[in-house]
């Protein structure tokens, strides 16, 4: 595969067109992408079949493909564990692709939505939304609050740690633990003194993250965001390859840089938005996702993005069915197992990335 693309200098020809070189022991494009779908459909099966009472694989298959089962068995394959299922795996998708995406646009190793308050802004307005009556009247209103919830975050972190177009680390960090506990400040707030003594329980589990009681209707409200909004980050692949090697090369190649960051920046919202309505904030999937997948595809943004929605389909999938069955019959949130496993990774890049100046 063609090389990086050089930076421009003054009295250097501008850069071509290519893609980042991936890992030398990456897997060919040709088998990544079914090798990960595979593993998808392993992890949703293993879900749908383990949990509280075991459920033989044979008889899922069965039941998923329309042949006589139990009642009872069919209740619990298709009405409780398929529904949270198919959500987990359009969360964790729509997080990991969201997180590539924000790794490529700031061209920061530690961009993710839940650690740059994109997740908290829309769990923020999520909880006003519901305060004010308005978030509780359906699925779409209750996306509504959180699309804006998470574009006000995403703003508030572009306008903070972009300098002269680029985001340093620790700007960038700092930046999102800043909006983060600005959000939480106010949640936290909108809790105490808002009208949730009834409620405070639920909205607690859901603020720390659950898939528990998924219902096949919020899937269907949630599918359309990942998908659409997916589909619109993959075709921005090239362009984020060209902002791979440097922002003048890019620009130079006719990218315009600063509309194609606020647009990208507004589809992760819309996606996390809908994903943080459907199971509440999750942080640390768009994080260490990318990086997996770059380990196993490599940098290129065509294969990568696709990668990175199917992996993070995988991964959450496989980090709910943990969640279920690690502390059974206890279940733990899934943005607790998501935490344990994130932040000794997230340290360990920010103190790769401060070495590295």
């Amino acid at each position: 595969m063609a090389t990086r693309s050089a930076p421009v200098r003054s009295g250097r020809p501008a850069p071509t067109a290519r893609a980042p070189r991936p890992l030398a022991h990456a897997l060919p494009a040709a088998r990544a992408l079914p090798v990960l779908v595979l593993a998808l459909a392993a992890a949703m099966l293993a879900a749908v079949a383990l949990g509280s009472v075991d459920v033989p694989l044979g008889q899922v298959v069965a039941v998923l493909a329309g042949r006589p089962a139990a009642a009872a068995t069919r209740a619990i394959v298709l009405a409780i564990r398929m529904p949270r299922v198919v959500m987990a795996a359009l969360t964790g998708g729509g997080l990991a692709l969201s997180g590539a995406v924000m790794q490529g646009v700031f061209r920061n190793p530690l961009a993710d939505p839940g650690l740059l308050g994109i997740s908290a802004g829309a769990g923020f307005a999520a909880v006003l939304g519901i305060a004010l009556g308005v978030g509780h009247t359906g699925l779409w209103t209750l996306q509504a609050c959180t699309f804006a919830g998470a574009l006000a975050g995403a703003a508030l972190v572009y306008v903070l740690a972009v300098q002269h177009g680029r985001t340093p680390v620790l700007t960038l960090v700092l930046a999102g633990v800043a909006v983060s506990a600005l959000f939480a400040a106010g949640t936290t707030l909108l809790l105490t003194l808002g009208p949730f003594a009834a409620d405070v329980q639920a909205m607690l589990q859901w603020l720390y993250g659950s898939l528990d009681g998924a219902l096949w209707r919020q899937d269907a409200a949630l599918l359309p965001f990942v998908l659409v909004g997916g589909g619109l980050m993959v075709l921005f692949a090239r362009e984020l390859n060209l902002l791979a090697t440097e922002e003048e090369g890019a620009a130079s190649l006719g990218v315009p840089v600063e509309r194609m960051r606020r647009v990208l920046l507004g589809l992760v919202a819309l996606v996390t938005g809908a994903a943080v309505a459907a199971a509440g904030p999750i942080a640390f999937v768009g994080l260490m996702v990318p990086h997996m997948m770059r380990l196993l595809v490599g940098a290129d943004h065509r294969i990568l993005l696709p990668a990175s929605l199917v992996g993070g389909g995988a991964f959450l999938v496989l980090a709910d069915l943990a969640a279920r069955t690690v502390a059974a019959p206890a279940e733990l949130n899934l943005g607790v197992v998501t935490a344990l496993l994130g932040v000794p990774f997230f340290l360990y890049l920010l103190r790769r990335a401060v070495r590295g100046g």
